[in-house]
């Protein structure tokens, strides 16, 4: 690639979140964030796909499903794929998910 102003300043751009990044606070920071969105999440779909009891279903297997996959690449056996960020914050999410339905459930057998 050419050696432009444009690219210099999206290496520059690349370099300095890759360096924000690498802060052990910031990624802890960004796992909590995503633990809190999957909580959020799985508030938001039970009350939404339960409202009108037409899609629980579907929307049941589509969780599972995101969940599997989830599992499946987190758990791989590539242990550099499991140190990286977006898959660290995708696992967060799944586990804010289904800890938000496990609560729900217990909100509503009581």
């Amino acid at each position: 690639m050419q050696n432009t102003r444009l690219n210099n300043l999206f290496n520059a751009i690349a370099r300095r979140l890759r360096q924000w990044f690498f802060n052990p606070w910031r990624r802890l920071s960004l796992q909590i964030i995503g633990l809190l969105f999957g909580f959020f999440l799985g508030s938001a779909v039970s009350t939404t796909a339960g409202q009108t009891a037409e899609w629980d279903v579907v929307v049941a297997g589509i969780l599972v499903l995101l969940t599997e996959i989830t599992s499946r690449i987190f758990y791989s056996r590539n242990f550099a794929l499991r140190r990286s960020l977006w898959v660290n914050s995708l696992n967060s999410l799944k586990i804010g998910l289904v800890y938000s339905l496990f609560l729900e459930a217990f909100k509503l057998g009581s």
